[in-house]
């Protein structure tokens, strides 16, 4: 199920956020966490079924009816499972009016997953 990021959990999401390649430098990943954390048409989410195993970063664009899949990263142990799919799913039943689209890194697994 997909939770809110919440300041508690900050270890937990910036180890997932790391999987990103392009997140792998301590002061990026620093950076990005801060923008989800204090911008407001930014959104984390991280998937937990026993455990914390995904996480989900979205921006939604003013003035469009869109969501947009900034990041999305899986546990390596947890990969290949349909995790990453029920995510976007989740996330498109979260917000049934929008349309959900990806950036140029989640590009290549959102078109797997069907919901656009």
């Amino acid at each position: 199920m997909l939770i809110r990021y919440k300041k508690t959990l900050e270890k937990i999401a910036m180890g997932l956020l790391s999987f990103m390649p392009n997140e792998k430098d301590l002061k990026k990943l620093q950076q990005t966490m801060k923008e989800y954390e204090e911008e407001e048409n930014r959104q984390l989410f991280l998937w937990k079924e026993e455990d914390i195993i995904g996480l989900l970063g979205v921006v939604e664009h003013s003035g469009q009816d869109s969501i947009e899949i900034q990041h999305i990263s899986v546990n390596p142990s947890h990969r290949f499972q349909g995790v990453g799919k029920r995510m976007v799913k989740a996330l498109k039943d979260m917000y049934p009016d929008k349309e959900i689209i990806s950036n140029k890194d989640t590009a290549a697994f959102v078109e797997k997953c069907d919901v656009c």
